[in-house]
């Protein structure tokens, strides 16, 4: 096919991209293995990622608590007297701890390239709740805040947020919600995560643009509600938004996550159409997608492949600003076969005694190289056969493309000879980068994701 970018209708510039420390940073207790995660994730050498998902972890009581597996559970800072009521204010803060966690993020702050520091929260503490647990209400579809404790929930989180920023971290962005339209509770428990129903989302982030505002933390501002889908409630979260003048005031981003749309295309373009474009004064953020099921093994070209065409169709078709992984890395998930299932970018042992890099950190890899902030998508993806193109422009007036061929070996016609970076990941290659290279055609392997960088255009 011969490459084409006419007709271009830019996007908006891309903002970053990021991962979440959920879960996995407290387990990572080696200095060494420190360094070395930094390096891949949050190093020009490595990934570049510049977006910082910092969890604010409900905590748990030993005595109270249904999360059975020590990784989908979060210490937190926030200490409750012994028998501490729902409404009584009592209780401190300890920083010391999250050790891990915290020290792992300030390294990716002062040694590496994460310049954007979002603090989100699954739940909110679990003294704050109904049910004493971070993991829900009781009732699922029930929202696990009771209305009288809205407020101590924004000086909560607040109150961490303000000693983050006395510490040199630089948080951007709060957010207080994440995927509130999911059941969350009930019978059977996995994570943190709290239901909230749009009115009550709407209240939440009303009570905390206002303690924004009393506590003049102007350089913070509201990030979400984090939906967990594209279509559903979003709309609806978005309009009680519009609806009200202060959250608007003091919201960053509209966030939204992309799962449960793999491969549906007409859904980011009708977001892009009816939402996004309609709106030029709020940034929209797709702050978290992995494969859910995760079928591929981590060393599959599938799981590569997926993950490509997910990021390039959020950033060329939704009109996302920033992307960001659900999570930087995740336990190894071994099934029948030896094969690995983890959807983390890098998948490791319990202890981090082991770890290895996922072939989805690759696909990722194309985009934070061949499309990093500063860059535009110059419009919406395009189809050939099986092969997906997604078409970029850096800050530097470079245009770029990665093509994600999920069928046979096809040839990429660039129009008369060129002068090229091309960076290839298949089944045998992650990310193999050649530099100035001359040439008129490019080919995108059998199920391959290629980029190109074209010089003087």
């Amino acid at each position: 096919m011969i490459l084409d970018f006419g007709n271009a209708e830019p996007r908006r510039s891309i903002k970053g991209y990021g991962a979440s420390a959920c879960w996995w940073s407290q387990n990572v207790g080696s200095e060494k293995t420190a360094e070395e995660l930094r390096r891949l994730l949050y190093d020009e050498k490595g990934l570049g990622l510049d977006i910082y998902r910092y969890n604010i972890g409900g905590g748990w009581d030993e005595s109270n608590c249904r999360v059975k597996n020590p990784w989908r559970r979060c210490e937190s800072f926030y200490i409750p007297n012994e028998g501490e009521e729902a409404e009584d204010t009592g209780g401190q803060f300890d920083f010391t701890r999250d050790k891990n966690a915290y020290a792992f993020m300030q390294r990716c702050v002062e040694n590496g390239t994460a310049r954007t520091v979002i603090l989100f929260a699954n739940s909110p503490h679990y003294s704050l709740t109904s049910s004493g647990q971070a993991s829900g209400s009781l009732i699922h579809h029930t929202c696990n805040l009771p209305l009288s404790n809205y407020e101590r929930y924004a000086d909560y989180f607040l109150d961490i947020t303000e000693h983050f920023l006395q510490d040199g971290i630089p948080v951007r962005f709060i957010s207080p919600i994440n995927e509130p339209q999911w059941r969350w509770g009930g019978s059977g428990v996995w994570q943190e995560g709290c239901h909230y129903e749009p009115q009550e989302v709407r209240r939440v982030f009303h009570i905390f643009a206002k303690k924004l505002e009393e506590r003049g933390l102007d350089g913070v501002l509201l990030y979400g509600p984090e939906s967990g889908e594209i279509g559903g409630l979003t709309r609806e979260y978005l309009r009680l938004f519009k609806a009200d003048r202060l959250i608007m005031k003091r919201l960053g981003a509209f966030a939204l996550h992309s799962y449960h749309a793999d491969n549906d295309t007409e859904i980011r373009r009708s977001f892009y159409k009816k939402t996004a474009a309609k709106n030029p004064n709020i940034r929209f953020d797709m702050s978290e997608w992995c494969e859910l099921p995760c079928r591929s093994s981590t060393n599959s070209i599938e799981s590569a492949l997926i993950a490509a065409r997910v990021i390039g169709r959020d950033l060329c078709d939704l009109g996302a600003e920033s992307w960001s992984a659900w999570v930087a890395a995740n336990q190894t998930a071994a099934a029948d076969g030896g094969n690995d299932y983890s959807d983390g970018l890098i998948s490791a042992s319990d202890d981090f005694e082991r770890y290895s890099v996922c072939k989805r950190y690759y696909a990722l890899m194309h985009f934070t190289k061949f499309a990093p902030p500063g860059s535009r998508a110059l419009k919406g993806s395009i189809k050939s056969g099986d092969m997906s193109l997604f078409l970029f422009e850096d800050a530097d007036k470079r245009r770029c493309v990665t093509a994600v061929n999920e069928g046979a070996a096809q040839v990429i016609e660039l129009g008369g000879t060129k002068k090229c970076d091309i960076a290839f990941t298949d089944e045998s290659r992650n990310f193999e980068y050649r530099r100035g290279v001359e040439a008129s055609s490019v080919e995108a392997p059998e199920r391959s994701v290629t980029s190109i960088r074209i010089y003087g255009e």
